[in-house]
């Protein structure tokens, strides 16, 4: 479902109560309830249908898309429940084994249990998980406070939308396909742990509304994003199947929605295209002050496989919410 849709059907459910730290209102990555003066319970659920073929690298990405709205608010993953439609008609019982398995590797990664789930006969496969999480009240990680004067960093590159639906049509190569799973696969924990030592104003991450989505998310009525176009890593054969035509439904989803709240001042229109590209367990957005991102940079490079850059700045709010410059 688009943003736009989204956010209709969800606007009159809204909590109200004072323990609700975080709801939806403001579509944040999850919610927060407060427990006491020092704890407070981050709860998130995401699911994802097959990405890849192989069931146990499957299981990895479909986990590390779910844990990572945890990470984003700054928050550890305590504990996960599996969410699972299997298609046991077609599937032998060890498919799901290995998705599994993969799925709790990845948890396990970063400290978490894993404690049950639910599983149902369906004819489309499906995988995720429902997190909870523990995060001090008073460091929750919003997506919708970013300072003007902050530079916008991102961790990791995009064009997994377009890449996954290439390898689901069988015209990627394999040194690519290789290349998008590492990134798919690997957890946004350490670069969210790391973060705790510096000014970040604001935190999202990057998934199926791609960045101007959740950028746009992050934007308040005070804040426009400054996206400078080449900036962005992408993934070089994303960019050369999108202009061959290799979209996925949500990329242009998303770029319904987005065209008349950004304002496009690159000649380059595909990168409008690929900034829109639905993520699969993407990087973080994050909203911080300049020389600490150039520090926290380095410190994550290795992890982030040299993609973490900035890639704009937080300004006071132009002609629209969205400027690619």
């Amino acid at each position: 479902m688009g943003p736009g849709d989204l956010k209709q059907t969800i606007r009159n459910l809204v909590p109200n109560d004072d323990k609700v730290l975080v709801g939806f209102e403001n579509s944040d990555d999850a919610c927060v309830y407060k427990l006491n003066d020092e704890e407070a319970l981050v709860q998130t659920l995401d699911f994802i249908t097959p990405v890849v073929d192989d069931p146990y690298i499957y299981g990895k990405i479909a986990a590390a898309n779910s844990l990572s709205d945890v990470f984003a608010m700054g928050a550890e993953v305590k504990t996960a429940l599996n969410i699972v439609g299997f298609d046991g008609k077609n599937q032998e019982k060890e498919v799901l084994g290995e998705i599994l398995h993969g799925g709790n590797e990845k948890i396990k990664e970063c400290g978490g249990l894993l404690l049950g789930g639910h599983t149902i006969e369906s004819p489309e496969m499906y995988y995720g998980l429902s997190v909870t999480g523990i995060v001090h009240p008073n460091k929750i990680l919003r997506n919708n406070t970013a300072k003007i004067g902050h530079v916008l960093v991102l961790t990791k590159p995009l064009g997994m939308g377009i890449l996954t639906t290439a390898i689901k049509r069988d015209l990627l190569n394999e040194a690519t396909t290789k290349e998008a799973i590492k990134i798919m696969e690997s957890l946004n924990y350490l670069p969210s742990k790391i973060l705790r030592d510096y000014d970040v104003s604001a935190c999202t991450d990057i998934t199926g509304f791609g960045l101007l989505g959740h950028a746009l998310e992050s934007t308040n009525e005070k804040t426009s994003f400054a996206i400078q176009g080449g900036s962005v890593p992408i993934i070089t054969e994303a960019n050369n199947l999108a202009q061959k035509g290799v979209v996925p439904g949500g990329t242009k989803r998303n770029m319904k929605y987005l065209e008349d709240k950004t304002t496009l001042m690159s000649n380059d229109s595909n990168l409008y295209q690929l900034y829109c590209d639905a993520q699969t367990s993407g990087g973080l957005l994050i909203s911080m002050d300049e020389n600490d991102a150039k520090e926290y940079i380095k410190k994550v490079e290795d992890i982030t496989y040299g993609y973490a850059t900035i890639i704009g700045e937080v300004r006071p709010r132009g002609q629209s919410e969205i400027i690619i410059y």
